[in-house]
């Protein structure tokens, strides 16, 4: 060890007798305790304090610390921690190219560049590249953790450690020769990082140190007072085993699962605050959960000071960035695509272009960028599209670039399409700064990787260096009422209460893992963290907590399906609190009142519209029919469904699909052919549309094995049906019709086939009116049985006869093509009967539309169980007993 170890003095700092303390001097007791065991050692020391530095574990410990000795009169000792003192010797020197940088995204990309000179890591980077990026991983946190173990030592002590760490990592074969030849480049690339800014520490000469430790150990600290010439005083605060039952006001709540954990840590949050004790500390040891406090906090409009924070890749610059790199590829999903142009700034891109331009992507399907044909836009938004496309290919190039022109691409981007001017300036949104910061887009360090990568690669760090970061949101104040940390960093702080959920043997006093390529007792002997080192500081961590003056432990029974129990710490605080009070741990005294609150169901709503729609059409009439509800929503309201842009065709694909398919085939079929001609024509239609409608092949594939069976049943049923005497007509036919007996109502549809035949006699030609089904056989045979209940069919022979496209008799059949063995041909019997008297019920019910009838509501039946309207109904609200509120709407 550097220096003489005389000088330097220890005191073990025991709990004070704080049972009889104000509540403000309880809170400042163990400062008032540092400055006065200060105090002392100046005097015997014959010491200036002004010339004395004192050392605090961690940055939030500085302001405490300061109000401590400001307390006092005369002059106040340098109150900093190694960061803070090393940062105001001296600027840190700019990292050479190649060096460790601590950043753990760019120190990604300069590991898998120094590794790949290797002809052993090129092959393994091209053999598995998902294993090859995690070796990376574990070089870049092997190196950083080697660097500070040995940053933490005297200068002059560091040529012994390394040479001491190669001998103790020289790669031998056997098991383990991967991890120790990973750790022996991450212990090279180490050990040629330039020394630390910390290094201008050991050249300060003080009047004296003087150490405070809590929690965490600081090895720099302790290897600066043990090597100083200077007087050390090392004050211990970690030293206390008791605990005072009667000074602490210390509580056990005992959950049923998540919920109800975070729903009493927020209350318990709350009674403090309602009670004047604040600042409330909110020990983040389950993240998932903390974040739930937070949101019911967020309620209550609680300010609160995260000091934990969240992944950069959350917040919404972070996303936005992603989606502008996920927008640039080539084959990007128009969502993308459209994210990326709903960011821009409004004078690049409008809002209405943008939603008529996604109106039309959707009613397309057309789901990839690659896909879109902008000849069927409208001219403005085929410009639009055209200059989003043009920005985004230079982002997406193929080109492979160095990250430093990756980087200055991605800033010209955001440039071009003004999505700064949504985010916000860095300076007012915190978040644009702090993505800005994460991919050095404000100033690219000249020192970055110099290889070529390609986009994926790219796209990969960003996605990468996002993930790593951690988003810290502004704080509120200094006196934010609640403040959410680490339980390290929450010792010795003046909090007026603490809430330290999680307190189970999954998260608390157990959760360590080893160094994943040196293990535990080889990253002990090279001065890294062991797992007993890091229990322990936890340990110390937790009993620095329990000074507070009033604590609270929340642990849920189970997590999920799986069991928890207590953690061990609490577990050997539960037996220190019983040997010293004779009594169990005090059971949490829930602040939660319960609220009684009279029922009010939703009534079934039947809304009176008094005018009925200009035009129907067969799924309007069958909306009506099913649920009155269902049409008022649908037909009077207008109101749709925003189609998903999904990349796998559905089942709907492909029925538009197969329709467009044989209406194709039968158009250009003039006459009869042989069989085998047909399927081959069929064959070769059905690859043409799904080309033109940019059909995923993969995707497909599902309905391609079907299409093949279908072929050869439907050449083999088209032969026998025109064998009969039917030849197709028409289809896909738009038609119109007011029929007299609406009133001016306009029936509006499509027919899908019209077949005719002549009959042998010589009377009147036979009309078919055919539905292609690709549903079930049993449904379509059940309702074509009850001839009143099949609406669609009845809806085609009124609109067929009523535009006056037939005339004589028609028939009208459903198609069923989904049976692997045969097709089904289901025929609504005397469907003109059943078209009659579909106008005329139809009729009625738009007189008593008119005449202030409601709407109602039926709530009954499979209508309900995917219709879109059910949130607005309200129909999983209503009473058991469904009274109907017909007042007007």
């Amino acid at each position: 060890m550097h220096g003489p170890t005389d000088t330097l003095e220890h005191v073990f700092l025991e709990g004070p007798d704080r049972q009889a303390m104000p509540e403000g001097a309880r809170r400042e007791a163990p400062w008032a305790r540092v400055v006065a065991i200060v105090d002392d050692w100046a005097r015997r020391k014959r010491l200036e304090l002004r010339e004395v530095v004192v050392l605090v574990p961690y940055a939030e410990l500085l302001a405490p610390a300061r109000r401590g000795f400001g307390s006092r009169q005369g002059w106040m000792p340098r109150i900093e921690t190694t960061l803070t003192l090393a940062a105001a010797c001296r600027p840190p020197a700019a990292a050479k190219p190649g060096q460790l940088r601590f950043d753990p995204a760019l120190d990604g990309l300069t590991a898998s560049e120094l590794m790949q000179q290797h002809r052993w890591a090129r092959a393994w980077a091209r053999r598995d590249p998902r294993a090859f990026d995690a070796a990376v991983a574990q070089v870049v946190a092997t190196a950083t953790a080697l660097a500070r173990a040995a940053f933490a030592r005297h200068p002059a002590e560091r040529d012994a450690y390394w040479q001491f760490a190669r001998e103790r990592l020289n790669p031998v074969p056997g098991p383990g020769a991967t991890e120790r030849l990973l750790a022996r480049v991450a212990l090279e690339w180490a050990a040629v990082a330039d020394p630390p800014v910390s290094d201008a520490l050991f050249e300060l000469q003080p009047a004296g140190w003087v150490l405070i430790e809590a929690g965490e150990p600081d090895a720099l600290a302790h290897c600066l007072v043990t090597a100083s010439v200077a007087a050390c005083l090392r004050i211990d605060m970690n030293a206390a085993e008791g605990i005072d039952v009667q000074a602490t006001s210390l509580a056990m709540a005992v959950c049923d699962g998540l919920e109800d954990e975070a729903q009493a840590a927020a209350a318990q949050v709350l009674h403090h605050l309602s009670r004047g004790q604040s600042p409330v500390a909110l020990i983040a040891t389950d993240r998932e959960l903390v974040r739930r406090v937070r949101a019911l906090l967020a309620r209550n409009a609680v300010p609160i000071a995260d000091e934990t924070g969240w992944r950069l890749s959350t917040t919404r610059a972070g996303a936005l960035v992603m989606s502008l790199l996920r927008a640039a590829r080539s084959d990007a999903a128009t969502d993308d695509v459209l994210d990326a142009l709903k960011a821009a700034a409004p004078s690049r891109c409008g809002d209405e272009l943008i939603e008529r331009t996604e109106a039309v992507l959707r009613r397309e399907g057309w789901t990839r960028r690659h896909r879109v044909r902008t000849s069927m836009l409208d001219p403005d938004c085929a410009a639009l599209w055209q200059r989003a496309t043009a920005v985004l290919d230079t982002l997406g190039s193929h080109r492979r670039r160095s990250l430093v022109e990756w980087l200055a691409t991605l800033r010209s981007t955001i440039e071009t399409l003004a999505l700064s001017a949504t985010l916000g300036t860095p300076g007012a949104d915190a978040a644009l700064a702090q993505v800005t910061y994460a991919l050095h887009l404000d100033q690219v360090p000249a020192s970055l990787p110099h290889t070529a990568i390609g986009f994926d690669a790219f796209v990969q760090w960003v996605d990468g260096a996002l993930e790593q970061s951690v988003f810290l949101p502004p704080s509120p104040g200094p006196q934010a009422p609640v403040v959410i940390t680490p339980m390290a960093r929450a010792v010795l702080r003046p909090f007026g209460a603490v809430v330290l959920p999680g307190c189970d043997d999954k998260r608390l006093g157990t959760a360590f893992e080893p160094q994943s390529l040196l293990g535990d007792a080889l990253a002990a002997e090279l001065g890294l963290p062991s797992i007993a080192q890091q229990r322990e500081a936890q340990r110390n961590a937790f009993k620095l907590l329990l000074r507070q003056p009033r604590v609270l432990l929340l642990r849920r029974r189970t997590d999920g399906d799986e069991p928890l129990g207590a953690s061990p710490l609490v577990d050997a605080l539960a037996m220190q609190w019983r040997r010293a009070s004779g009594r169990n741990l005090p059971q949490w005294v829930d602040p939660r009142v319960d609220v009684s609150f009279t029922p009010r169901p939703t009534p079934r709503p039947a809304p009176r519209p008094r005018r009925v729609p200009a035009r129907l059409s067969a799924s309007s009439v069958e909306a009506l029919r099913a649920c009155p509800y269902r049409f008022f929503s649908r037909v009077v309201l207008g109101l749709r469904e925003t189609e998903e842009l999904k990349d796998d065709p559905e089942k709907r694909d492909y029925g538009s699909w197969l329709h467009a398919v044989l209406h194709r085939f039968h158009a250009a079929r003039s006459q009869p052919a042989e069989p085998a001609a047909d399927a081959r024509d069929l064959r070769r239609i059905a690859a043409d549309e799904r080309e033109a409608r940019g059909l995923d092949d993969a995707g497909f594939l599902p309905y391609a094995a079907t299409f093949d069976r279908f072929v050869e049943l439907y050449v083999e049923w088209l032969r026998e049906r025109e064998a009969r005497g039917w030849r197709w007509r028409d289809g896909e036919v738009e038609l119109t019709a007011r029929p007299g007996e609406l009133e001016g109502v306009e029936l509006t549809g499509r027919l899908d086939r019209i077949d005719v035949a002549a009959p042998p006699d010589g009377g009147a030609t036979e009309v078919a009116l055919i539905d292609y089904k690709t549903g079930s056989v049993t449904q379509l045979q059940a309702a074509a049985r009850d001839r009143l209940e099949d609406t669609q069919l009845a809806f085609y022979a009124a609109l067929a006869r009523a535009s006056g496209h037939i005339d004589g008799p028609v028939r009208a059949y459903y198609l069923a093509i989904d049976d692997p063995r045969r097709l089904h041909f289901v025929e609504h019997v005397d469907v003109a009967a059943s078209a009659q008297a579909l106008l005329e019920g139809v009729a009625r019910d738009l007189e008593q539309v008119r005449s202030g009838a409601g709407l109602a509501a039926l709530g009954e039946g499979a209508t309900c169980d995917y219709c879109e309207a059910r949130g607005l109904c309200r129909r999983d609200d209503w009473p058991v007993a469904i009274p109907v509120d017909d007042d007007d709407h």
